[in-house]
């Protein structure tokens, strides 16, 4: 029997499971996907919030300020790709920036360090060089932008390290509580047992709830697509560009513009409310408001430099039309003892999801006591990128090991070796998407057309796999049903 079972190992998840992996307990985390980051986790901006968009005194605020400062830690002690850009919000009427010096009073309460109203075109541009005709701005210099799903991924692998069990592709379909036990069944009908149960499933929060037994919750789920533009433009966009709050879908912050640690750019996402929570469509209609809402941030990119778009899917606690605020939900029910619930964990569920963690661990440290591991491993080890060492080191490399001399990604020059350390990952993923978020293989300006052919020559000749084992990203996307030709 486990001491604590987390349902869903994205951020949060694996987040509640790094920072119990401190003490000794049995923990394990049920993620009904092939890998850790296949939801919102890995579907996002990419972006540290700061903490001013939210009402004072909410959970929303007090997590996500002090989220900002944790995260970062982490970041540092995981070894996640991270760089600390500051953030402007930009202004293009007088109304708006009434707006602006309104969020300021709101960050400043919420305790967020540094915030500066710039007044002025000239001003602005001299901060954020190229931002399209704003007159004022408001600068935030704790934000900052990293890599989300490589932190989930380190998160997991580190929390595997210290001893947590992760079920991939296990979705949890029966709970019952028996005797202080909760008694859980997966869809392929494996059972488990543990004394916690948290409910970490984002999107799928209210759902759970419902199958442990408490009804009160609703989430209403809320598509956000994007376009990533090429890595080229990088060097000309210093930080995120947002525009002031939409205040027609509750909580959208707008189209913005943001750099990504590796290099391209993403433009959104839209607020589109929808009934299928895994329909991660990108539509012809929303890209194409997308392409306008990005220029008039930022003028500097054509239709030809878009290399791909994708979708994420937000965990509203709200229907449409309802502009209220609501808080995040984290409470142990009073009427299940021992289930934690999360529910309506959407933005700045990612920033704060350090924080989140901290929260949880006291709530099981108020029943009983938590003896520290006598040797916690901080961080799993991780492979430095071959492209970014010295060349003396590379070449070291590629002699003691020659599948460091083959580049497999012509556009982002990742080695074979990168590419097997991405298949041999801990946690066992198995997606060609698994290999991608590790590797970065597959992300450049062709979008795998060059190396994935590659890739999964390395799995069938070195690995074994046959064509029908190939999938793409999620259960049953299949990439091959078979050979034309067998082999001579």
């Amino acid at each position: 029997m486990f001491d604590v079972g987390i349902v869903g190992g994205g951020a949060v998840g694996s987040s509640i499971a790094y920072e119990l992996s401190r003490f000794d307990l049995k923990i394990a985390v049920f993620e009904k996907e092939p890998d850790v980051c296949f939801g919102a986790s890995g579907r996002n901006s990419g972006v540290v919030h700061a903490g001013f968009y939210y009402r004072p005194g909410s959970l929303k605020a007090k997590l996500c300020v002090e989220g900002n400062k944790k995260i970062k830690e982490w970041i540092k002690i995981l070894k996640v790709p991270f760089k600390p850009t500051g953030k402007v919000l930009v202004a293009f009427e007088e109304d708006e920036v009434k707006e602006l010096y309104k969020l300021k009073e709101t960050g400043d309460t919420n305790g967020v360090e540094g915030l500066e109203i710039i007044r002025g075109s000239d001003n602005v541009e001299k901060i954020c060089p190229g931002v399209g005709g704003a007159i004022a701005c408001m600068y935030s210099p704790a934000t900052a932008i990293f890599s989300p799903y490589l932190l989930t991924i380190a998160l997991a692998e580190t929390a595997l390290l210290n001893g947590v069990k992760y079920f991939l592709n296990c979705k949890i379909v029966e709970v019952r509580k028996e005797n202080g036990v909760f008694k859980l069944k997966s869809q392929k009908g494996d059972k488990y047992e543990c004394r916690w149960l948290i409910n970490a499933t984002g999107v799928f929060s209210a759902e759970f709830s419902k199958l442990v037994g408490i009804d009160s919750y609703r989430i209403y789920p809320c598509r956000g697509e994007y376009l990533l533009l090429d890595k080229t433009l990088g060097p000309l966009l210093k930080m995120p560009i947002y525009p002031v709050p939409s205040k027609e879908v509750g909580g959208h912050l707008g189209v913005h513009i943001t750099p990504t640690v590796e290099g391209p750019i993403t433009v959104g996402p839209s607020a589109e409310y929808i009934e299928d929570p895994e329909d991660y469509e990108s539509t012809p209609e929303v890209m194409e408001k997308l392409f306008e809402g990005g220029h008039k941030l930022w003028p500097y990119f054509k239709r030809s430099d878009v290399i791909r778009t994708f979708s994420g899917i937000r965990a509203k606690p709200v229907p449409p039309g309802d502009k209220t605020f609501h808080d995040f939900v984290i409470k142990e029910e009073e009427s299940i003892p021992n289930f934690i619930n999360l529910i309506g964990i959407e933005s700045p569920g990612l920033t704060s999801a350090p924080a989140i963690a901290r929260v949880v661990k006291e709530m099981i440290e108020k029943k009983e006591t938590l003896l520290p591991k006598e040797k916690f491993i901080p961080s799993a080890p991780r492979l430095e990128k071959f492209e970014e060492l010295r060349e003396e080191e590379k070449q070291r490399k590629v002699k003691e090991d020659p599948a460091y001399g083959e580049i497999i990604c012509r556009c982002e020059k990742i080695t074979k070796r990168e590419i097997i350390e991405a298949i041999e990952n801990p946690l066992g993923a198995k997606t060609l998407a698994s290999i991608k978020y590790r590797a970065r293989s597959m992300m450049g300006r062709c979008q795998g057309g060059y190396c994935m052919p590659k890739i999964i020559e390395i799995l069938e000749r070195e690995f074994g796999y046959k064509p029908e084992d190939f999938q793409l990203h999620k259960e049953g996307s299949w990439l091959f049903s078979g050979r034309m030709r067998k082999y001579d």
